[in-house]
């Protein structure tokens, strides 16, 4: 739980807002920029035939109205951050990214 803190507290940084959503309802009117960010999947890593360790996989969308907002490129500065895609839904751009955290 602290560590997906830790993510919330940095993305809302880079977004310069808290604007930042986990995993949020249908129901939540959004304030736009804005991202929005879920569990995706959980590795479990072994050694000598016992866990280890294990890694959760976040996928963290921007939705913005700017086709070139700095968030962007900003967004690249973690470390194992990857882009996956982009699409425009409702006139939003929404970049997708994933994440190790």
């Amino acid at each position: 739980m602290a560590r997906r803190l830790e993510l919330q507290r940095a993305l809302e940084d880079i977004l310069g807002s808290n604007n930042v959503y986990f995993q949020p309802p249908t129901s939540l009117i959004m304030k736009y920029p804005c991202i929005v960010y879920r569990l995706q999947s959980i590795q479990k890593i072994f050694a000598n035939d016992k866990h280890y360790l294990h890694r959760k996989q976040y996928m963290v969308t921007l939705i913005t109205r700017d086709p070139v907002s700095p968030t962007i490129d900003a967004l690249m500065t973690f470390d194992k951050m990857v882009f996956d895609r982009h699409y425009s839904a409702d006139n939003l751009n929404h970049y997708v990214y994933r994440i190790n955290y």
